[in-house]
């Protein structure tokens, strides 16, 4: 995955994990973006940073 072709919104996968994370916000000069999981849980889903590389094209 490239950040080219990743956009905020995004439902997207992450290398080793069977679980859809949404992608919140995308740093293209670090490579980085911030993901949470999906579908959001009743209390809410906690933001964390992964690297672009990270996601699969799944």
């Amino acid at each position: 995955m490239t950040s080219d072709n990743l956009h905020q919104g995004d439902c997207v996968q992450l290398l080793n994990e069977e679980n859809l994370f949404q992608v919140i916000g995308i740093d293209c000069e670090h490579e980085k973006c911030w993901v949470r999981e999906w579908p959001l849980s009743e209390t809410g889903s906690p933001v964390f940073e992964v690297s672009i590389q990270e996601i699969t094209n799944s």
